[in-house]
């Protein structure tokens, strides 16, 4: 019995081991009708996808409207915002100098960007291009990004200088907290290095040489006629067509457009570990691309719903732009990007060769994980899953959870309570250290707030009860927050602080970072 056990203990190991070998080249037989289930599920209007495997693209290709309430479809060609998925390319043009000698990963960022400097003189001077890549400066979560999001007057180099206002949540190095303006930080460090900008290194280093040739850096690039997705998002509850918000002050975090195809192209030279693909020329050398691919960062394992229990890793980390965890004994290296109207997803199984990039033009990465974890259990050889259910379980689950939040708000407001002050009191212009300035103005016996480096901030405010207001932002892609006014003993504001009214509301909206405070030099002005 023991031989024999461990006869059967050998056969399966044997079994195990060959598994990639037999691994599935084609995309899953039932693909076209499970997409089509989860974008009618999610309400996406349109989706493109293409899928690598050994060194090929076996997939590149379009489901439903480039714009809803139009018949034009998408195809493998349609651009769209891939978001985040853009920080592993300025890691990527990060690498390619390291190899060219002109940096080091371990430089001091000071030494590369003079006058370069964070709140703390520690973290200013020990502050590495490493840690920019990594989420452990100390900030908070999406701290600082109210600089950029919604789209702001702000170039690169003043949001860059206006770090060395933002308080640390954290020690340096202690913890994880995903950012984005470190990344704006190490796309300037490409142009100071290089003499030319982000922009024309990422033409010239990779767009070009993967022939990535309807790929760009904005938006404003797009012409009518141009192959490319509009945005939708769901204001509030329905999916709706929304304008294209810029991002070209925050580019080196998340501002590149692209295609199915041509990020198929991405995939290819990421499993080739920096050589393009059918060339012995490479991007970057082998050493850089396992450099990108090792933890740096040691994320927490959070609890996930029962449903989708299967998911859970045993590892996460966060490498040079790029997440690492494990899915059934494999190692996964990938990403999701999310801008208004847009949700990217990019996954690599490099013991399989196998790439995924999943591109939508619509705020749902339920329809993309969905998606993904189909394609993912297919060419792993496991049990088929239906993951659109407990996906959008699990989304309906987080919706009613905040409505209860909201609702729990609404009932405990206090009823027929006044402003402590009168109304032209609150009217002013304030300052916070490293966002600058806000006003607040008495228009037709109404209070209105505007974000002054931010066009499209301007919200009416309510009344809500004690010494809080809320702001009604005009723009409904923006999310609607409190405003929560201290008072002198003498009756005059002290300051006003801000929160996000909903729990949904995406961390970019740090209203919790601010700190406003009146401008004695500008008194208010009645209107």
């Amino acid at each position: 019995m023991r031989l024999m056990a461990k006869r059967l203990s050998e056969l399966l190991l044997a079994w195990v081991a060959v598994v990639p070998l037999f691994a599935q080249a084609g995309p899953p037989p039932d693909l076209d009708g499970y997409i089509s289930r989860a974008m009618q599920m999610f309400e996406v209007p349109g989706l493109s996808i293409a899928i690598v495997k050994d060194g090929r693209v076996v997939l590149a290709k379009g489901y439903g409207v480039r714009k809803m309430g139009e018949s034009v479809p998408v195809d493998e060609n349609t651009l769209f915002g891939i978001g985040s998925n853009t920080k592993a390319f300025t890691s990527a043009l990060l690498a390619s100098l390291v190899d060219e000698g002109k940096l080091s990963w371990d430089d001091r960022v000071y030494e590369r960007l003079p006058g370069f400097q964070m709140y703390d003189p520690y973290v200013s001077h020990e502050l590495t291009i490493r840690d920019l890549l990594t989420h452990k400066s100390g900030m908070g979560l999406g701290e600082g990004d109210l600089l950029f999001w919604p789209h702001s007057t702000y170039s690169r180099d003043e949001i860059i200088y206006r770090l060395r206002f933002m308080k640390p949540k954290s020690s340096f190095r202690s913890r994880f907290a995903y950012d984005n303006l470190m990344y704006i930080a190490a796309g300037q460090i490409v142009a100071a290095v290089t003499g030319k900008s982000w922009e024309d290194n990422i033409r010239e280093r990779i767009f070009a040489p993967l022939g990535m040739s309807s790929s760009n850096l904005t938006n404003s690039a797009w012409k009518p006629g141009d192959n490319y997705g509009w945005p939708h998002s769901k204001l509030p509850g329905t999916m709706q067509l929304i304008d294209f918000v810029p991002l070209d002050n925050a580019a080196p975090a998340g501002a590149i457009n692209s295609s199915a195809a041509e990020m198929a192209r991405w995939l290819l030279l990421q499993l080739n570990h920096g050589r393009l693909p059918g060339s012995d020329r490479r991007l970057f050398g082998e050493q850089q691309s396992k450099e990108m691919w090792s933890p740096q960062t040691i994320l927490p394992i959070a609890d996930v719903p029962p449903a989708l229990a299967a998911l859970k890793p045993n590892f996460a980390d966060y490498g040079l732009g790029w997440f690492l965890n494990d899915y059934h004994g494999y190692k996964l290296v990938g990403h999701s990007g999310g801008v208004a109207g847009f949700v990217s997803r990019v996954q690599l199984v490099p013991d399989l060769r196998l790439g995924i990039v999943i591109l939508t033009n619509a705020e749902s990465g339920s329809a993309n994980n969905s998606i993904l974890y189909h394609i993912l259990d297919y060419y792993l050889s496991l049990p088929p899953t239906d993951w659109i259910t407990p996906y959008r379980k699990a989304e309906l689950a987080r919706e009613k959870d905040a409505a209860e939040v909201m609702a729990k708000q609404a009932a405990s407001r206090a009823a027929g309570l006044a402003p402590p002050l009168p109304l032209d009191k609150y009217a002013g212009v304030y300052s916070d250290d490293w966002y600058g300035t806000s006003t607040i103005k008495l228009l037709d016996g109404k209070l209105v707030f505007t974000l002054d480096h931010t066009p499209n901030a301007i919200g009416d405010l309510e009344y809500w009860q004690y010494d809080t207001f809320k702001a009604h932002w005009r723009d409904r892609k923006i999310e609607d927050a409190f405003l929560a006014f201290a008072l002198r003993p003498d009756g005059t504001i002290d300051h006003f602080t801000m929160s996000a009214v909903s729990p949904l509301a995406d961390f970019s909206f740090d209203y919790q970072d601010l700190l406003f405070v009146p401008l004695a030099s500008a008194p208010p002005r009645q209107q």
